[in-house]
């Protein structure tokens, strides 16, 4: 075993198959590879519509998602991180995972983890200038249905033979810990309800619960009497590691209506040292491939810089992303050898222009450059 190579967990989106309420919001047989097909070029050198080499796939079909699985592992990736979503007391766009992933014949070659993504659902498939949003799903949770939620994840995830562990303790992350205590409640309630979950984590037969905040966006106001700082949320949640979602949570990109790669990489390069000098638990560095979220705009509006998802796209090639590979890995190498994990943006983030799945006009580019940098998975 390559000792010095840390482990590669990739971010996955599973809004490529068919779901019970998406047919409601939008039409039957909905999915999001209908805004990919929809999208065009907005700007001179604009490179739209993305094409994927393997066609418009249902993800929930296993044998489509046990070819994911041997690709993914053939280029070096340890594992996905499925972006899971809960609302209404019950589990949405799962079925990439449940039929896909757990019926797929190879799913014990990668692992698996899941990150709560429980932010508020809006429609922006797609979305105009005016910024209206409509609300779709809440995001909030009160405790009991927390405690469901829990329950429902133990279960149904935490005992499949592919979930991932950490020291053999269930990894499971949070993409907003800070919205998830404002709408919980308050720290103390949140810090009540996760310390139930681990409870029930150790109940279920596990050494613990690794609990990883996706750091971002906390509001840190001048009136906060618990959290004056990304060390006291860490300190006030219990979680054991930090990680990021993607390299657009540190940094607006500033040049519209294209932005070098060279920019969000400083800045957040710079950002991976700090959180790893300045917070009190390991920080998952993180590697994002590309940005282009303009196939969720309307496609008729004149292209300009109105906020998400009307924003900068970021430059990116597979030599780029390779460059970007090198430099984390030499990174890892400051890390303890038990906490070296890379999270990359994304397996399939197809409507934000950040997709390691072979495309036309690059192939299995970005894959091969994980493997040129870290090797086959261990």
């Amino acid at each position: 075993m390559n000792l010095q190579r840390p482990e590669i967990a990739v971010y996955y989106f599973p809004n490529y198959h068919a779901d019970p309420r998406n047919d409601s919001i939008h039409h039957p047989g909905w999915s999001e590879w209908e805004v990919v097909q929809n999208a065009r070029a907005r700007f001179p050198g604009h490179k739209q519509p993305k094409i994927p080499l393997w066609g418009y796939e249902d993800e929930s079909d296993p044998a489509v998602m046990a070819h994911k699985i041997d690709t993914a592992a053939d280029y070096g990736v340890d594992g996905f991180l499925f972006d899971w979503y809960w609302y209404e007391r019950k589990p949405f766009m799962e079925g990439a995972l449940t039929r896909g992933f757990h019926g797929a014949a190879n799913h014990s070659r990668l692992k698996y983890a899941l990150m709560w993504a429980n932010h508020d659902w809006h429609n922006i498939h797609p979305q105009g200038p005016e910024h209206r949003f409509p609300l779709i799903f809440s995001g909030a949770v009160n405790e009991a249905e927390f405690d469901e939620l829990t329950s429902y994840v133990i279960e149904t995830h935490f005992r499949h033979p592919s979930y991932w562990k950490i020291d053999g303790a269930p990894w499971f992350l949070i993409y907003e810990i800070c919205g998830f205590a404002e709408k919980i409640g308050g720290w103390e309630v949140a810090r009540r309800a996760l310390d139930h979950f681990r409870e029930k984590v150790r109940r279920a037969g596990f050494p613990d619960l690794h609990l990883c905040a996706v750091l971002w966006g906390c509001q840190i106001l001048p009136t906060e009497k618990t959290a004056k700082s990304p060390e006291d949320v860490i300190r006030l949640s219990g979680v054991q590691s930090v990680t990021s979602y993607v390299w657009t949570h540190h940094i607006t990109l500033p040049d519209f209506p294209v932005t070098r790669f060279d920019v969000p990489f400083q800045t957040n390069v710079r950002y991976w040292h700090t959180s790893r000098d300045t917070y009190p638990v390991p920080y998952f560095p993180n590697v994002t491939m590309g940005w282009d979220s303009s196939p969720r705009t309307f496609q008729g509006e004149e292209y300009r810089n109105y906020g998400y998802p009307f924003c900068p796209v970021m430059e990116t090639t597979p030599q780029l992303f390779e460059k970007a590979l090198h430099t984390v890995d030499e990174f890892c190498r400051t890390l303890d050898p038990g906490r070296r994990i890379v999270t990359i943006n994304a397996w399939n983030e197809w409507t934000e222009g950040s997709y390691l799945e072979p495309d036309a006009e690059w192939g299995y580019g970005y894959l091969e450059a994980i493997r040129n940098v870290f090797g086959a998975a261990n």
